[in-house]
């Protein structure tokens, strides 16, 4: 059985539909105001499912806000990763911990690998990367993954942003000087549920892995493929002009490039993610279908 925090995060509610279509069981607190941060209610959740493996997907994840609210995303990014690592390692039981492509500064040329020095440049960074060094300190048989440009049908996200915008303007200004590796959740959380059994045998692998799409993109060209992704079904469509981050000042830096290699992650598991181009059709479907919905 598997333990999840985070289960109303996008990345959460993807696993949970992940492991349902692999038949396994995985289950966590549902309340929004949950914790992480308390080691007493980490307690209560380990004693109540008394799972085989845990996986923390909770994440304070407003990269602005928390330039003005540090505490807070301190306590979810940092403590809270502390608190359950040292839970799930007085069980004995593995743990897959989600990060992140901001730990990095963004001035390498190329993607990023694993080894690369950890340099963060915001507040949403800089806990976790403290959050990735408490893992490591406390529990010996954790996976720390960290991925990029999380999107879904859940949540908040730049594809949302961008589908809401492309029904409400006659052009949209990305930023084109910044790029990545943008990450549907379902395939992460497809990924994750199949190593996951792994991570249960004697001989498992530990250790830090990048886990993202497959390629690399700017802001801007991300948005427009899902603007043309968008027009298959709607008929109409924006037009999309590249702006600099200078034209797009934000309360966190951002940085030029987040680019990740997951060359190691797909040696050690034998499992990649598709090219990031081939994803985004699906979800911007799913996205229309919702809203259609609602």
């Amino acid at each position: 059985m598997i333990l999840l925090f985070g289960i109303r995060g996008q990345l959460g509610r993807e696993l949970l539909l992940a492991a349902a279509e692999a038949n396994g069981a995985i289950d966590g607190p549902a309340k929004s105001e949950f914790d992480i941060a308390d080691p007493a209610a980490v307690g209560e959740a380990m004693a109540q499912f008394r799972p085989d493996l845990v996986i923390n997907a909770a994440a304070f994840t407003d990269v602005d806000r928390a330039e003005s609210e540090p505490e807070a995303a301190w306590r979810a990014n940092a403590t809270g990763p502390r608190v359950i690592a040292e839970a799930a390692a007085r069980a004995d039981v593995p743990l897959i911990h989600l990060s992140t492509d901001y730990v990095f500064d963004g001035a390498r040329a190329g993607p990023y690998c694993e080894d690369d020095p950890v340099a963060p440049i915001s507040i949403y960074g800089q806990g976790k990367a403290a959050g990735e060094m408490a893992v490591r300190r406390a529990s010996a048989r954790h996976l720390i993954l960290r991925t990029a440009w999380l999107y879904s049908r859940h949540g908040r996200n730049f594809a949302k942003t961008v589908i809401r915008l492309a029904a409400e303007r006659d052009e949209l200004r990305i930023v084109a000087d910044q790029f990545g590796s943008p990450t549907a959740a379902a395939d992460l959380a497809r990924a994750i549920v199949g190593v996951a059994p792994r991570l249960l045998e004697p001989d498992a692998t530990h250790g830090t892995f990048h886990l993202a799409g497959e390629g690399v993109a700017s802001w801007f060209d991300f948005a427009e493929r899902i603007v043309d992704e968008r027009a298959k079904i709607t008929g109409d469509r924006p037009g999309v002009t590249p702006i600099v981050t200078a034209d797009y000042p934000t309360a966190a830096r951002r940085r030029q490039n987040s680019a990740l290699d997951c060359t190691r992650f797909a040696d050690a598991f034998g499992t990649r993610l598709g090219p990031w181009q081939d994803s985004v059709g699906p979800v911007v479907a799913a996205i229309l279908s919702a809203e259609a919905v609602a």
